[in-house]
C-alpha cells in the first residue's frame, strides 16, 4: 500500500488522539496519509461532494454518502454522558420556566449533523408547541451570541460541556440523556468513512490501521500529547483531557452490536420525522 490516503478529520481532541499514531508513521504497515484539518460541518460538505478518500462525519450525513462511501467500523465517536446540550442565558430565561422554546430562535451549529438531528428528535417529544426560528451559525459563536441576547438558545457540543458556564449560561436540556433515556443506547456522534471505489481489501486495511492506531493511542496516551495540544485551539489542556476521555471508548475501537444498533435507530427515528433520507436496510454493512 503505497499510494497516500487524502484523509480529512477535526483538530478536536478526540480525532488527533486517535489518529497520531497513523498519521505520523508508526502504525506498521498503514498507507501514508495526507491530512486535512477541518470542522465536521465541512468534512460533511466534503463528503457529499466526494473529495477525499476517508473523513471524519457526522452520522447524520450517512444517508447522503453511503452510496460513495462505507461506514468503517472504529474510529468514530460515541458514548455515554457526552450528548449536545441546549443552553440558554440564565437571565433571558429563568430556570423555572421550565422547557419551553415555542417561538424562541434557536441557533446550531449545523443542520446536517448528529447534535441538531437528536435535538430534533427530542423537540418532537418534548416541545409540543414546536421552537421558532433555527439559525446555523459558526459553533464558536454560539456561546457568546446566547450569552448576549441575540439569539434565545444554543445547541452546543464537545468541549462547551465543560465551559459553558463561563458564559454565565444554563443547560435547559441535555439531548444525549434523552437520547440514552428513551433508547437504552449509546449516543451517536461522528464516523469515519471511506470511499468504497478504493476497493474491499483497502477498505479492510484502512479500518484495521484505524483500530491499531487508536488502541496505540490507548497504550501511551502521552506520545500523542504534543500533537493533540498543537491542534487544540488553546484549550486548556484539562478540559482536552476531559473531551478525549468522554469521546474516545470502547465503541472508538470497534462499533460492535450496540454501536450500530444506535446509529441504526438514530438514522431510522430521522427519516420517521422526514429529517433524512430512509437507509436501505443493508446500507451501514462493512464487508
Amino acid at each position: 500500500m503505497t499510494d497516500r490516503l487524502r484523509i480529512a478529520y477535526s483538530p478536536c481532541p478526540n480525532d488527533t488522539f486517535v489518529f497520531d499514531a497513523w498519521a505520523h508513521g508508526r502504525v506498521p504497515g498503514a498507507p501514508e496519509l495526507d491530512v486535512t484539518f477541518a470542522d465536521i460541518d465541512i468534512t460533511n460538505g466534503m463528503a457529499e461532494r466526494g473529495e477525499f478518500d476517508v473523513l471524519k462525519v457526522s452520522y447524520a450525513v450517512l444517508p447522503w454518502v453511503l452510496e460513495e462511501y462505507a461506514l468503517l467500523p472504529c474510529g468514530g465517536a460515541l458514548g455515554r454522558g457526552c450528548g449536545p446540550l441546549v443552553l440558554v442565558n440564565k437571565h433571558s430565561l429563568a430556570r423555572e420556566a421550565g422547557v419551553d422554546l415555542t417561538g424562541k430562535t434557536v441557533a446550531v451549529p449545523s443542520e446536517r449533523s448528529t447534535a441538531y438531528l437528536l435535538f430534533r428528535l427530542w423537540a418532537a417529544d418534548v416541545l409540543p408547541g414546536g421552537v421558532g426560528e433555527v439559525v446555523v451559525m459558526p459553533f464558536h459563536e454560539i456561546m457568546p451570541a446566547v450569552r448576549d441576547g441575540k439569539v434565545d438558545a444554543g445547541l452546543v457540543i464537545h468541549e462547551a460541556r465543560f465551559t459553558y458556564q463561563d458564559y454565565g449560561l444554563h443547560c435547559l436540556a441535555d439531548m444525549g440523556e434523552h437520547w440514552e433515556l428513551t433508547t437504552g443506547l449509546p449516543i451517536p456522534l461522528g464516523a469515519i468513512i471511506a470511499k468504497r471505489s478504493l476497493g474491499t481489501e483497502r477498505l479492510h486495511d484502512i479500518a484495521a490501521a484505524a483500530r491499531t492506531s487508536v488502541l496505540m493511542a490507548w497504550d501511551d496516551p502521552q506520545a500523542s500529547r504534543p500533537y493533540v495540544l498543537e491542534h487544540a485551539q488553546e484549550m486548556n489542556p484539562a478540559v482536552a483531557d476531559q473531551h478525549i476521555g468522554l469521546y474516545v471508548n470502547e465503541f472508538t475501537a470497534d462499533l460492535g452490536e450496540d454501536g450500530y444498533a444506535a446509529v441504526r435507530g438514530l438514522l431510522t427515528r430521522a427519516a420517521a420525522e422526514g429529517l433524512v433520507p430512509p437507509l436501505d436496510r443493508d446500507a451501514l454493512a462493512f464487508e
